[in-house]
């Protein structure tokens, strides 16, 4: 897929559960969404009694204007998802109008709860590669949709820089996807990532995941302090 900017295509709890993971004990932990831009998972996993905070720069806008954003931005994915059909895999999801139709209840679910959540400090406006958190401040960062696929949009430095950011104010990040979204191969910038922090003292992994939509998107990137 070829896309000239980060998108707001978001996904639900029940993906985030799986891309990352997530056990029942995990969804008690202090947690920071990072990117999470339009997701639910913010909104569900509050109605649930957990403990969330999400930033992505796309809060410095009002409920209108993100929905128009997305309005704007749906039918170009729709039709590069169409055009690129064959790099998906459509199990859980059978079809690409079933696609559309799982992404706008998500992204219509945070739209509900956006105003709400900005106004009680569950909504930041703020971006990699600086948080405006303490250290160690979560338990879980997680990281949807960002690092990594869009490894020609976003730099080697930015990538480095912004997962040493995400050890600073989280016990422990776990990120995904790991390939990038214009070849469906792992990101040029994973190694280099990986090598960096290793370096700075922290472990990191790849661990298998049972959630795979993106061809070939079976892992995810575990980075802690030893």
């Amino acid at each position: 897929m070829k896309l000239s900017s980060v998108v707001p295509w978001e996904r639900s709890f029940i993906e985030y559960k799986q891309m990352f993971s997530l056990s029942d004990d995990d969804i008690r932990k202090t947690i920071l969404g990072c990117g999470d831009g339009p997701a639910s998972f913010n909104a569900e996993l509050t109605s649930m009694g957990g403990k969330v905070i999400s930033v992505d720069p796309i809060y410095r806008f009002d409920t209108h204007k993100i929905r128009s954003r997305i309005e704007e931005v749906y039918p170009q994915i729709m039709e590069q998802v169409r055009n690129n059909k064959a790099d998906f895999v459509w199990t859980n999801i059978p079809t690409i109008e079933k696609l559309g139709e799982i992404r706008m209840k998500s992204m219509n679910a945070f739209l509900s709860d956006y105003e709400r959540g900005r106004e009680s400090g569950r909504y930041i406006n703020a971006s990699l590669p600086e948080l405006p958190f303490d250290e160690s401040q979560f338990d879980l960062a997680l990281c949807s949709h960002y690092l990594f696929l869009y490894s020609d949009l976003v730099s080697q430095e930015h990538h480095v820089h912004s997962m040493r950011e995400l050890c600073r104010v989280a016990k422990e990040v776990r990120v995904y996807p790991l390939l990038s979204i214009v070849d469906n191969e792992v990101s040029p910038h994973l190694k280099p990532v990986m090598s960096d922090l290793t370096r700075c003292g922290i472990d990191v992994s790849l661990v298998p995941v049972e959630y795979e939509f993106q061809k070939g998107a079976t892992k995810m990137l575990v980075a802690k302090y030893k």
